[in-house]
């Protein structure tokens, strides 16, 4: 499922995006030691990782107000 981080101020977004980076390495370590559940959930960690870089990037190019 699609999260949306559209109404969300920039320090919300970075503040989301360390969280993410967090779960993301929990995830890797996960994965090593084989007790990740759903290994479909790195790719989603990911692509949610990539929208927030996005909307941090548009916002502090002006092309978005947080």
């Amino acid at each position: 499922m699609k999260e949306t981080f559209n109404d969300l101020t920039l320090d919300e977004l970075i503040s989301k995006k360390a969280e993410l980076t967090k779960r993301m390495h929990d995830i890797r370590f996960e994965m090593v030691l084989g007790h990740l559940e759903n290994p479909m959930e790195k790719r989603i960690v990911r692509k949610n990782i990539a929208r927030l870089n996005t909307l941090i990037n548009e916002v502090n190019s002006g092309k978005r107000k947080a």
